[in-house]
């Protein structure tokens, strides 16, 4: 689109040009969780909550996995366990060659007399050098805007407050060759987005850049998202599905976004693996 034809949808958008993708949109994801295992129980499944893994063992004809409640059998593992990924996958791999860094990214929200501001969902032209997308704008499922996020390193695995800090899990993280070699290629990106963190006013700049309307007095503070960055140990921010396959293990290393979008693709791609190998 023009910026004139930009305007026709985005009167307040501040853009040269831009795409106009019509089958994008939004959903409630945990709706569509909470439907993936409806279906699945109907299909005979069983879904257990709340149980750490602690280990797998593989055997010539089956897997033994061990958790902190009970020992499970099968003929081939799946591991999809996101922030935790590599911990598990580290259970079979003996040299596993990536490690997932958390990065938090914190939402604002338009307050309700400025969501006329923003029409549809708002997105930047990307960093390609970089994995993740800039602050955008985001019409939720249950309304609202969303305006964010920013992406900082989060000091524990599953830290959505900057309060959260698990020592081991920091130091683990901080010692890992690639991210010491993400460190200093992206320094000033990275204390551009600390910087954003503690500063609202930083982050209504940043929001600007799309929408010059945007004051600092329009935004509340929203919810907040921990990304499982998997990073090899050359400093090479993976940025596509990392799936590493073992005879009886199939680890699904790597799924960023669009994970959800794509969750069907990605369950017919890995259910496919394993039908393969029964």
């Amino acid at each position: 689109m023009s910026k004139g034809e930009l305007k026709e949808y985005e009167p307040h958008v501040n853009g040269v040009e831009g795409i106009f993708v019509p089958h994008t949109g939004i959903v409630d994801y945990k709706l569509v969780a909470e439907k993936y295992g409806e279906l699945l129980k109907i299909e005979g499944a069983q879904i257990h909550f709340g149980e750490k893994v602690t280990g797998i063992n593989l055997g010539a004809n089956q897997a033994e996995v061990i958790t902190d409640k009970q020992t499970y059998e099968a003929k081939i593992v799946v591991n999809c366990a996101g922030l935790h990924s590599d911990k598990i996958a580290s259970m079979t791999v003996k040299k596993l060659n990536v490690k997932i860094i958390p990065f938090r990214g914190e939402y604002f929200k338009l307050k309700k007399e400025k969501e006329y501001l923003v029409k549809n969902l708002i997105y930047p032209v990307p960093d390609p050098n970089f994995p993740f997308l800039g602050v955008h704008f985001t019409r939720m499922a249950k309304g609202g805007v969303e305006a964010g996020p920013n992406a900082v390193l989060a000091f524990q695995r599953e830290g959505y407050k900057k309060s959260q800090i698990n020592l081991a899990e920091l130091a683990e993280t901080l010692a890992w060759p690639g991210f010491q070699k993400v460190a200093v290629k992206y320094w000033r990106t990275g204390l551009g987005e600390m910087y954003r963190s503690f500063s609202k006013a930083a982050f209504t700049k940043a929001l600007q850049k799309l929408i010059p309307e945007i004051q600092e007095s329009d935004l509340v503070e929203g919810g907040a998202g921990v990304r499982a960055q998997a990073c090899d140990r050359t400093g090479g921010l993976v940025d596509d599905f990392l799936i590493l396959e073992e005879e009886r293990v199939i680890n699904v290393c790597n799924a960023p976004s669009p994970a959800a979008t794509s969750s069907l693709a990605i369950g017919e791609t890995v259910s496919r693996l394993v039908v393969n190998r029964w």
